[in-house]
């Protein structure tokens, strides 16, 4: 029996959701992911990769100079400590859970489901609760399988392993998580690396608590982050934004200034819909992300079918990072890297009346005028400047 079941029919694209697919279409093998590779592809693993997993463990010298002291990165560790807990504990198994294999379930399925008469409200009430735990989006979508990995990682010795899933699963809940501004205005540093782990740690938490709920209801409910699917088709899907040169979901709420987690589940829900409103358009005539890019990893032109790169999904029209530039940066570094995030012109406080107006001007045919304005956006906000402002707010 395939899974899962109760998938809707499969398109050959969904235009709604921006999403153009091809004959040569191929679901993605998480294998293939330029993290998984960095630990079994010799043509990825180099003598910085080593130092760049071991500086996650203080292992590693820190480097000197602003952004790379000590405190940066035991500020960055410190923050991914819960998403490591839950990542480690089982990783005796081959299982790496929320990045290889899904986040293992600490409460059983109540055996009395509660009846669900209306769809439509129990979606508000989950979206509800899922702000309780601390989500700032909630979006809700079908299960196509068509973003689902072929296969798990097996950590042991990154082999291809089955997926581990109950059936019958055909819903996807996407939630977004907000990264702090300041420290996302500093990269690239060791120090706006805790704005990345800070959100993996709080998605863990969400997640875990949020699918505890839904089987305390008595339905099926599997806490996932970067496992078992790609999160960004569902996100769009599930409306919360579109697809952008950068490779992020850009969002009206956040810009691209969030990370993503997801959980599959049985429960009946009404399932939101793509809300295209311009980025693509935008970013048709912006390359801000593309020129920053040290490294020239980020494409230029117009989107083009991927697949080329074996850490790029086939068969899909979308703009595709080089994976294998992006990841040696970020190893030499020993520390990830968003400058794409920090110039993004919709990288902006939106609770600011002046951003909303922008944001107004950037989704309309007035969007030259938007990216002019945006001329010098984006400028680097200097670490030791963050750790001024921490201190300033202690006095």
């Amino acid at each position: 029996m395939s899974w899962p079941q109760n998938t809707p029919p499969r398109q050959d694209s969904d235009a709604a959701a921006g999403i153009e697919i091809s004959d040569n279409f191929e679901r993605f093998t998480q294998r293939n992911d330029i993290f998984t590779r960095a630990f079994w592809d010799p043509s990825v693993t180099s003598k910085h990769t080593a130092k760049f997993f071991a500086s996650y463990r203080m292992e590693a010298a820190p480097r000197r100079g602003d952004g790379f002291a000590q405190r940066d990165f035991a500020l960055r560790n410190a923050a991914w400590l819960v998403s490591d807990v839950i990542s480690n504990r089982r990783g005796d198994q081959g299982i790496r859970e929320g990045f290889q294999a899904p986040i293992q379930n600490d409460t059983p399925v109540a055996p009395d489901p509660l009846e669900v008469e209306d769809p439509a409200r129990m979606s508000a009430e989950v979206k509800r609760i899922a702000e309780f735990f601390g989500a700032d989006l909630c979006g809700i979508t079908d299960l196509d399988e068509r973003w689902l990995y072929a296969s798990r990682v097996d950590t042991r010795d990154f082999s291809e392993a089955p997926h581990d899933l109950p059936e019958g699963l055909n819903t996807v809940i996407v939630l977004g998580h907000e990264m702090e501004a300041d420290l996302v205005a500093t990269y690239p540093s060791a120090l706006a690396g805790a704005a990345t782990g800070r959100e993996y740690s709080h998605e863990a938490s969400v997640v875990m608590q949020l699918a505890a709920y839904i089987r305390n209801l008595g339905y099926e409910a599997v806490p996932s982050m970067n496992d078992t699917g790609l999160v960004i088709p569902y996100a769009v899907k599930a409306g919360l934004g579109e697809y952008a040169r950068n490779q992020m979901v850009i969002t009206p709420e956040y810009g691209p200034r969030l990370r993503f987690s997801k959980i599959f589940t049985n429960l009946p829900l009404a399932h939101d819909a793509p809300k295209p409103k311009g980025v693509r358009a935008f970013c048709d005539i912006c390359t801000k992300c593309a020129e920053a890019c040290p490294v020239k990893a980020l494409p230029f032109g117009p989107p083009q079918e991927g697949g080329s790169n074996v850490s790029a999904i086939k068969g899909v029209r979308k703009w595709t990072s080089n994976a294998e530039k992006c990841f040696s940066f970020w190893a030499k570094m020993a520390s990830d890297c968003a400058i794409c995030m920090r110039v993004c012109p919709f990288n902006r406080d939106y609770e600011k009346p002046v951003n909303r107006l922008w944001l107004r001007l950037a989704l309309s045919r007035f969007r030259k005028l938007a990216l002019r304005l945006a001329e010098k956006h984006g400028t680097r906000l200097k670490p030791g400047d963050w750790w001024a402002q921490s201190q300033k707010g202690s006095k």
